[in-house]
């Protein structure tokens, strides 16, 4: 037999559930994102280092700086 608690408890753990599964979307969602977003990312840092090293065999084009050129940051 069941009872007036019994059908409220059923309620309430049937609207949990439906939190539950809204967050759980909503994380796909994100995940998703990223993911594409890392992709995306993944593919430019790709360009930047075929162009780089289309331009002149990678980093060691950089000119070499002395730190003790560059003005500390308090001033």
């Amino acid at each position: 037999m069941s009872g007036p608690a019994d059908d409220g408890r059923l309620a309430e753990i049937e609207i949990k559930i439906s939190y539950c599964e809204d967050l759980i979307e909503t994380l796909n969602r994100t995940v998703y994102q990223q993911q594409r977003l890392i992709e995306r990312m993944q593919h430019e840092i790709r360009a930047i280092r075929e162009q780089r090293q289309a331009d002149g065999g990678g980093f060691s084009a950089d000119p070499v700086r002395d730190p003790r050129d560059e003005t500390p940051p308090h001033y």
